[in-house]
């Protein structure tokens, strides 16, 4: 699927996105593939928001939801698609929507993001990449157009915010992300047991699938650089895929000395999923975006084809390019 921008879409404020949402009566709420928990908190949250204030709404995902965001996320209402306004939240890319991306790709009339590589795909795009989260676009949203929270709304809204920050410990933070989570707190949302969801519970096939991976890690230009490969056939031994995977890419944050931690997950015969997580001096989004994808400064993605060594050498060439810039006049690359 090509990745080119929509020359027509329309960048409109928050003010705008509030009257928009106000305009339409039926709503079909889009998430990316390989959910995680702000594209689910978000969707939920504007879909209670929007239920609040008497419009229908329906969140579709392209994957199965997993069971521990069960606590917000729900059977939604049926929205027929003709007629309907179809909204992507923090959806970066329509190739993002996976398999719904033929049916939804050239039609979303308004998107609701953060990522500063945003394909700009919808008709319409509210884009703050200065916010921590989509979440945090999508209080702001629901504050505007002010409309009653409650507790579910709360907790969608929250667990967006304390997934995309790592428990608020990623540089993405700001004093903005404190506030609002603030006010979060006025409802009965549990945070506790919802970070202990998010960030202290493994199965034990995540746990030995953990132990492959280290396994097989390694480092590259002088540990500074860590691999994290996720073959098909660890999957298959262990019985472990899909989103229990996300928490694999966290790993190389906890090891000294790197500042490219380098996730490569099979998802085909000849195809990997490459998640990076950078500290600074590099800029994850833009080796990202050497191979195709992108993101965050401190976190992005891809998806690129070929065998693992292949598609090892491709982003490691991208990760030695962006070290070269940074690094220049030191061995560091080398």
């Amino acid at each position: 699927m090509s990745r080119k921008r929509n020359d027509g879409c329309r960048e409109i404020t928050l003010r705008q996105t509030a009257r928009f949402l106000k305009q339409h009566d039926n709503y079909i709420i889009l998430t990316h593939s390989s959910p995680d928990g702000d594209t689910l908190g978000s969707a939920y949250a504007l879909y209670y928001g929007l239920n609040e204030i008497g419009k229908a709404a329906c969140v579709i995902c392209p994957d199965v939801i997993p069971e521990k965001y069960g606590y917000f996320a729900r059977k939604t209402d049926h929205v027929p698609r003709e007629g309907a306004t179809v909204v992507a939240v923090d959806v970066a890319d329509k190739c993002l929507l996976g398999s719904l991306a033929e049916e939804f790709g050239d039609i979303v009339d308004l998107n609701i993001d953060h990522h500063v590589s945003n394909m700009k795909f919808a008709r319409n795009l509210y884009l703050d990449s200065d916010a921590a989260a989509t979440a945090q676009c999508i209080y702001e949203l629901l504050t505007i157009m002010k409309v009653n929270m409650n507790d579910i709304t709360a907790k969608a809204l929250y667990t967006g915010i304390v997934t995309d920050t790592g428990c608020f410990k990623y540089s993405n933070v700001t004093a903005k992300t404190h506030m609002i989570t603030a006010q979060l707190y006025d409802f009965n949302i549990d945070a506790p047991e919802i970070n202990r969801i998010m960030f202290d519970t493994k199965s034990r096939k995540l746990l030995e699938l953990e132990r492959m991976v280290l396994d097989a890690s390694e480092f590259h230009f002088g540990g500074k650089c860590i691999i994290l490969p996720v073959t098909a056939q660890m999957q298959r031994e262990t019985g472990c895929s899909g989103t229990e995977l996300e928490g694999i890419a966290v790993i190389s944050r906890s090891v000294e000395g790197v500042v490219a931690g380098v996730t490569l997950k099979q998802t085909d015969d000849n195809e990997f999923k490459v998640s990076l997580r950078t500290y600074e001096p590099l800029d994850a989004s833009k080796i990202c975006k050497l191979i195709g994808g992108g993101g965050h400064r401190g976190a992005a993605g891809a998806t690129v084809k070929g065998t693992l060594e292949e598609v090892k050498k491709t982003v490691l060439d991208a990760v030695k390019t962006v070290m070269e810039e940074v690094y220049a006049g030191s061995d560091t690359a080398e």
